[in-house]
């Protein structure tokens, strides 16, 4: 969401509010130890509702203006990049990277985006390890697993979770928020993933992770700000994560499950919660 303005604590909104909503302006009238804070939805212009805002104050009658919903900015394909960029390019980057390694069978793109580089000789297959990811200086290894995915459901499932819970971070707290926990997240979860099975794995199920836990936690910290996800999701993460270190669904047929990332994804996305309310203060 956006904040429109701040007015004293003494200052009675409720006629404005129930204005904004008898014209179905979605918003919010926040209350800080000092002042009231108006914020309405991203697809709402800031702009319009301030004026309409110091029109009341001027004792205006609001109901006698002829909206005709010039309240919400145009909808356009450049608007709807604009709202969430960073979220599309991750998606984007996602199945270009895919489909360059052939859902794991193109060996040449494989061994230029995993971890550490791998080097095949006959029908053997070896790395140069975090040490030589380093020392050559490819430093993009370390976050570009995140967008490698080894069959089509997998792909499917993570960008689905991306779509839902990334573009609600990226629109109602920043595109900066969401980058440095996306980068934070998969680099960690690289990382530990590495250290648990070697270099071939890839996947952005550490980073939805970190997205449901990050979201899950802030709800809970900041009602009054929340991404208004179902509660729902912290026992279905925990529940997954649990079938995943017992090799129940590795059992089921769903192919090796990075656990460690997606534990290190969960835990990121939880330590974010504080980081973040310190820089935005809610």
């Amino acid at each position: 969401m956006v904040k429109v303005l701040e007015v004293p604590l003494q200052m009675d909104l409720a006629e404005f509010a129930a204005f904004l909503w008898r014209h179905q302006i979605p918003h919010r009238i926040v209350e800080q130890p000092d002042r009231q804070e108006l914020w309405v939805a991203h697809d709402i212009s800031a702009d319009r509702v301030r004026g309409l805002f110091e029109l009341w104050q001027q004792g205006v009658d609001l109901d006698r203006l002829d909206l005709r919903s010039r309240h919400r900015q145009p909808s356009s394909t450049i608007g709807f990049w604009r709202q969430q960029p960073l979220t599309l390019l991750l998606i984007l980057f996602s199945c270009i990277a895919t489909l360059l390694i052939g859902f794991g069978d193109n060996m040449e793109w494989l061994r230029q985006l995993t971890i550490a580089e791998l080097i095949q000789q006959r029908n053997e297959l070896y790395t140069t390890g975090l040490a030589g990811t380093f020392e050559s200086g490819q430093l993009w290894r370390l976050v570009t697993p995140i967008f490698l995915h080894f069959n089509a459901p997998h792909l499917l499932f993570n960008m689905l979770w991306v779509w839902v819970v990334g573009s609600r971070i990226e629109q109602r707290q920043g595109a900066w928020v969401l980058l440095g926990l996306v980068l934070l997240s998969g680099i960690l979860a690289n990382l530990a993933q590495y250290v648990a099975s070697g270099p071939l794995f890839g996947g952005m199920s550490g980073v939805v992770f970190a997205l449901l836990g990050y979201s899950w936690l802030w709800d809970r910290r900041h009602p009054r700000q929340q991404f208004e996800l179902p509660s729902a999701l912290m026992p279905l993460m925990v529940g997954w994560l649990v079938l995943g270190f017992t090799g129940v669904l590795e059992g089921m047929g769903m192919g090796a499950i990075a656990n460690t990332a997606h534990l290190t994804g969960l835990l990121v996305g939880l330590a974010y919660v504080p980081l973040v309310g310190r820089i935005l203060k809610p």
